[in-house]
């Protein structure tokens, strides 16, 4: 096999507001031959999308090395193009106009122009929609004047920031397939291709290698080689199989280079997940329910939810964490408490949840115990802003206080004031 893109060792890392130096990513190392298809599946924050950039040359690398074709990459490379999750169109431009982009800033003659953009706009089943402006254009549209976009560079790699999230799952699933088609048939200039994307089916159904990514700092922790022919039937065992494989590396303990970690230690900057209290009691509910009888594989849960994996994971994530639910090799399964407080009333929950918050989420005890030290039982969210920071970006640290306060707020840890952003005890608890 022959490496297009190389990395070996690669750090990188973002100062935080007091100068100190955030990691986001650190001893990644990577090849994407030619050939295949590889996916990468990882958390939100977990450094997938510094990765892309990094390989696209659009920001460097602190440390180690970043090669394309066997030499060193130092910013953008003409055989590499990038499909992003927004579409990114100039509104004012023409479909042609939009793909020509590229083309124009590289010199190429208007007339060349004009035939690479009206073949790449064909490849991608957009012929007669060359003058309709972005604005005339559905999601799924807009998404393939990207792809078109790119594909008029004749790219060696592409790389596909989930490029298919914004759709809904209809058209994501029929623009995958067709982009699959045309691989699979050697129509594209492409050679490989690295997807980013948080949906394990779409992953399992596209590619030929599939890398789960660790956070804290980004790094791949495990990886999935796929060795069935294309198409691949969603439905198969084969790929049922393969999706409970993924869904178990992705909730398993650390695997990171062949060996095997001890779970983390919960940590005051631990990025706590997007999971709102309200679905995870329904989660909850739906496992503890007879047709699960306490346990369910993930995939299946998903189904049976309507929950996407995105959506699946923090639930997931969130009840392990607080003690409700147990991960364990891609199942879910209730613990004793969980049951309890499936059967148990709204304050007896309350009360429970709020227990095993202060149990289990070191942030929401910090802020706990910062308030009971101060007389009048309140302070601003400033300084948990700048605590959190410390190791993540501003929007991070303000998602993962927002979480921590909904969390609090239910469990009475807490409670906030939208108006005045003083966290403060709740009035029961205030001398």
């Amino acid at each position: 096999m022959t490496a297009l893109i190389e990395l070996k060792n690669v750090a990188k890392g973002f100062k935080s507001n007091d100068g100190s130096l955030r990691s986001v990513l650190e001893g990644v190392d990577f090849r994407l031959d030619k050939g295949e298809i590889v996916a990468l599946l990882g958390q939100s924050g977990s450094g997938k999308s510094t990765l892309l950039r990094i390989m696209a040359g659009l920001i460097p690398a602190d440390t180690g090395d970043v090669r394309y074709g066997g030499q060193p990459l130092f910013g953008p490379a003409a055989g590499i193009a990038m499909v992003f999750q927004s579409f990114a169109l100039f509104p004012w431009l023409t479909v042609r106009q939009n793909v020509e982009l590229g083309l124009e800033a590289a010199g190429v003659p208007a007339a060349e122009r004009e035939r690479r953009a009206n073949e790449a706009i064909e490849l991608i089943g957009l012929a007669g929609f060359e003058g309709a402006l972005p604005r005339e254009l559905s999601g799924g549209m807009r998404q393939r004047v990207g792809m078109a976009r790119a594909l008029v560079m004749q790219p060696a790699v592409l790389l596909m920031d989930e490029a298919f999230s914004a759709l809904d799952v209809l058209t994501g699933e029929r623009l995958r397939n067709e982009i699959l088609e045309l691989w699979d048939g050697g129509q594209m200039p492409t050679q490989a291709m690295l997807v980013v994307s948080h949906n394990i089916e779409e992953a399992v159904m596209m590619a030929d290698r599939v890398l789960i990514f660790a956070s804290n700092p980004g790094r791949v922790r495990a990886e999935l080689p796929i060795t069935l022919p294309r198409p691949r039937r969603a439905d198969s065992p084969e790929v049922r199989l393969l999706i409970d494989e993924v869904y178990r590396l992705m909730t398993s303990a650390t695997h990171v280079a062949g060996t095997v970690e001890e779970a983390p230690k919960p940590h005051l900057s631990d990025r706590l997940p997007e999971a709102d209290v309200g679905r995870m009691e329904s989660l909850l509910e739906l496992l503890a329910d007879e047709r699960f009888n306490g346990r369910a594989d993930l995939p299946q849960l998903a189904e049976e939810s309507e929950l996407t994996d995105e959506a699946m994971l923090p639930l997931a994530d969130a009840l392990h964490r607080l003690g409700l639910a147990q991960l364990s090799g891609g199942d879910l399964i209730v613990t004793p408490l969980g049951q309890r407080y499936v059967e148990g009333g709204h304050e007896f929950r309350r009360e429970i949840f709020g227990q095993q918050l202060l149990a289990h989420v070191p942030l929401a005890t910090f802020i706990r115990a910062s308030l009971e030290q101060e007389a009048d039982g309140e302070l601003k969210e400033e300084p948990f802003l700048k605590l959190l920071m410390d190791s993540m970006d501003a929007a991070e640290a303000e998602r993962v206080l927002r979480v921590a306060i909904e969390w609090a707020r239910y469990g009475e840890v807490f409670e906030y004031d939208f108006h005045t952003g003083l966290i403060h005890l709740p009035e029961s608890d205030v001398d």
